[in-house]
């Protein structure tokens, strides 16, 4: 089972870089969601990672 460090209280102040939208928490994947740009931004140790660059693209 991955590590489940994030804080999801953090949800509440994140929002995506690229659309300043919405993020949604996937907790198997351990990445921050934002279905407006079609972006999955990574958890690394607890910590969401909110580089565009580093963002895995999505399949809407």
């Amino acid at each position: 089972m991955p590590k489940t460090d994030f804080d999801r209280h953090m949800l509440e102040s994140l929002v995506c870089p690229r659309t300043q939208g919405r993020l949604d928490y996937d907790v198997e994947r351990q990445e921050l969601i934002s279905k407006s740009a079609g972006l999955a931004y990574p958890i690394r140790d607890g910590i969401p990672v909110m580089l565009i660059d580093e963002a895995r693209v999505i399949e809407p």
